[in-house]
């Protein structure tokens, strides 16, 4: 029998993918508090802090896409990064309406400093599986990572399609409705 199938008959939380994915998000981010230290960037920031130096003047939607955190949240996280001189917020060139983001001298400085400290945590998480199923793992978080950079759209597209439908279903009846009639 295979695990998998071992784990389902057994049913409950040891078959449920998303207490799992939340428990190994667990352990994931406790190795990075520990590797950060009780100073050091958030997962979050230093997420933030490297979207933004691979582009400045990204506004916060450009930010929610790259980083995958909601939307409130990266606007609360983004002003308490700007008062903290991490990030420097200013209007965008391209979009009168939104503030671009761009990184700090204090900002570039943590990063830099984080960086090692996140390339330490990555390989104590990867260390937990055998050598032969790290590949696999990270090619599965980025297919879930990729899905879920693409739900947005997909729903947009769905609202969409259904909109439509709706709209020619109507029309339909419209002209149903002119048939049945007697002139």
């Amino acid at each position: 029998m295979v695990k998998s199938d071992v784990r389902s008959a057994r049913g409950g939380l040891s078959a449920s993918p998303s207490h799992l994915m939340h428990r190994a998000l667990q352990l994931a981010l406790d190795i990075y508090a520990e590797e950060a230290g009780p100073d050091g960037l958030t997962q979050r920031q230093f997420a933030v802090l490297e979207a933004a130096s691979r582009k400045a003047g990204l506004t916060q939607t450009d930010l929610v896409r790259a980083t995958g955190i909601d939307r409130s949240t990266l606007a609360d996280l983004v002003a308490r990064m700007t008062t903290k001189g991490l990030l420097e917020r200013e209007r965008s060139l391209l979009d009168a309406r939104a503030k671009a983001v761009r990184l700090s001298e204090a900002g570039a400085a943590a990063l830099e400093a984080a960086r090692p400290k996140v390339a330490a945590a990555d390989k104590r998480i990867l260390a937990l599986l055998p050598k032969a199923k790290r590949d696999g793992f990270l090619a599965r978080l980025a297919d879930l990572a990729g899905e879920a950079d693409a739900a947005p759209e997909a729903a947009r597209a769905q609202a969409k399609a259904a909109k439509k439908a709706a709209r020619l279903a109507k029309k339909a009846g419209r002209a149903k409705l002119k048939l049945v009639e007697p002139a």
